[in-house]
């Protein structure tokens, strides 16, 4: 699923090709909204919540939308408008005289007020790439629950928003903390430095124009340290980085790390051994 950084860089593409252009068209391929236009209507602005999208145009209508696991947002010459129409998971185009965007297997797309956006960004926390981003009251956020493993407060988008798999296994690696930790157990600088480092990497990230971690650029796209790389040897110490379940239905993750940089088996590892995913690759949880 496309973290922080990714929603921000799809906001960034959006807002540059439409911001202050008149709509001549739009085509909304979900029920609830099929009969809408946004024709004549001027793009506002397009901006990122946490993983939501929101595109403002006038006469008080957002376009929000989700990626989820395969969503996006692509920005072609208008010409070729038609051509693209014709994909079957298209859920969305919106065109100017000059560029047409296709919003393409969507996860979450509506047409809203933008006076009620609460209505569906209001519920998160925190955006960690907000310039207003309230540390202190995302670090309360996630300090809340005493017993939940800090992962799970984490990526909980309601205590702060932006953070995924990615974002939440590569700076618990970096400062040596198990993922299955009870976010009690880690004192209020441990849970600070940890928010503090996942925004210095988003920001790092969207700066990069792609997602990286060690800012190494390795080959194939290798650029974390543990996410991605079941099987693989640690870049630190050489043990085999571990893939485990965590958290509870319906809300259940994965996540990687290794044992011996930050303390020891996930308590869901059955121990058996895996298989690499392949160089480089990284799977969508």
């Amino acid at each position: 699923m496309p973290e922080g950084d990714a929603v921000w860089r799809t906001a960034r593409r959006l807002h540059q090709a439409l911001a202050g252009e008149v709509l001549e068209g739009s085509d909304v391929r979900v029920p609830a909204h099929a009969t809408a236009d946004l024709s004549g209507r001027r793009t506002l602005e397009v901006v990122p919540r946490g993983k939501h999208l929101l595109h403002r145009v006038e006469g008080d209508v957002t376009v929000h939308s989700h990626l989820r696991m395969e969503g996006s947002w692509r920005v072609h010459p208008v010409a070729r408008r038609h051509a693209l129409a014709r994909r079957h998971t298209v859920r969305m185009l919106v065109w100017t005289g000059r560029r047409v965007a296709v919003g393409d297997s969507l996860g979450m797309l509506e047409l809203v007020r933008t006076s009620e956006e609460h209505r569906v960004v209001g519920h998160l926390g925190p955006d960690l790439l907000d310039p207003a981003y309230d540390g202190e009251l995302a670090l309360s956020n996630v300090r809340s629950d005493p017993a939940r493993t800090v992962t799970e407060a984490c990526l909980d988008q309601r205590n702060v928003a932006g953070m995924g798999t990615i974002f939440t296994a590569e700076p618990l690696f970096l400062l040596g903390i198990n993922p299955w930790t009870p976010v009690g157990e880690l004192d209020e600088e441990q849970v600070r430095e940890l928010l503090e480092l996942a925004r210095r990497l988003l920001v790092v990230s969207c700066r990069a124009g792609r997602t990286t971690i060690t800012g190494r650029g390795d080959v194939n796209d290798d650029d974390a340290w543990v996410h991605g790389r079941m099987g693989l040897p640690c870049k630190r110490c050489g043990s085999t980085i571990r893939l485990a379940p965590i958290g509870r239905q319906p809300q259940e993750r994965v996540m990687f790390s290794c044992p011996r940089c930050q303390g020891g088996r996930a308590p869901t590892d059955d121990g058996r051994p895996q298989s690499p995913l392949g160089h480089g690759r990284r799977p969508s949880y």
